[in-house]
């Protein structure tokens, strides 16, 4: 039993919405409750591919800063730890996630969207990081990743928005939309990746994880571990009779 999510699971789909009102903020019990919710999924048969969005008008608007720690000993290595594993649940997750931006994804909720492995948004939905408004400087290594690095800085420095449409310019997320369309589209994708061989979808996200910041020849070398491992699966066998037979594959 959750209170921050509503999770519904349906042909082999998760969609989680984050609900809590008035604009998805995140406190300790999101947290707990994130990292509970993605650490399940990851494991469950009958989820493929996850979908991430908001309930309202709000993806996320960042960290409920009445629970900001007490200047205390210990206090900020605990709430470090808390907010690392909630980011953490997502980006490492053992299932494709997919950003389903709908509103405003600010701060921490920024940081959240870029943890996912696709990012589709609404045409009115945008991402900040506003730390600096309010003396902080967080998120400057997910913000990092997706931008590059004088954008990273002008978003960082400035707290600016950057739209959903340019986001797709600046190659940050996959597709931007009308918010009408953003849930039936981010459901598309989902359902494509649910149809594909579970085991090699995950071996894929497993060498985008392990790769990122190898080498491209120890990253390659990985990938080629991860096809080899693949070939005797049964997922492998099914995919490869199915292509002869022309028709479509059969996944248990």
């Amino acid at each position: 039993m959750v209170n921050c999510f509503t999770v519904t699971v349906d042909n082999y789909v998760a969609i989680v919405e984050i609900n809590r009102p008035p604009v998805n903020a995140q406190n300790n019990e999101f947290r707990t409750e994130i990292t509970t919710v993605f650490d399940q999924l990851g494991d469950q048969e009958d989820v493929r591919a996850i979908i991430l969005t908001g309930a309202g008008k709000t993806f996320s608007a960042g960290a409920d800063l009445k629970e900001r720690p007490a200047n205390e000993a210990g206090a900020y290595a605990l709430h470090n730890r808390r907010v690392r594993a909630s980011f953490d649940c997502v980006f490492e997750c053992k299932k494709p996630v997919i950003a389903a931006v709908n509103g405003a994804a600010i701060g921490a909720g920024c940081v959240l969207a870029l943890c996912c492995d696709i990012i589709v948004t609404a045409d009115t939905a945008f991402l900040s990081m506003t730390e600096v408004n309010v003396g902080l400087a967080g998120g400057v290594s997910h913000v990092r990743r997706h931008f590059g690095e004088s954008n990273a800085r002008l978003m960082i420095m400035t707290a600016q928005r950057v739209s959903g449409p340019e986001l797709v310019q600046k190659n940050v997320a996959s597709h931007s939309v009308p918010l009408a369309e953003l849930m039936p589209l981010a459901k598309n994708i989902a359902e494509e990746i649910a149809s594909k061989s579970p085991s090699a979808v995950r071996a894929a996200k497993k060498s985008f994880l392990t790769t990122e910041n190898l080498p491209l020849h120890e990253g390659y070398l990985f990938e080629q571990s991860q096809t080899e491992i693949l070939s005797a699966s049964k997922d492998t066998k099914e995919a490869l009779a199915a292509f002869k037979e022309k028709r479509k594959p059969l996944f248990n």
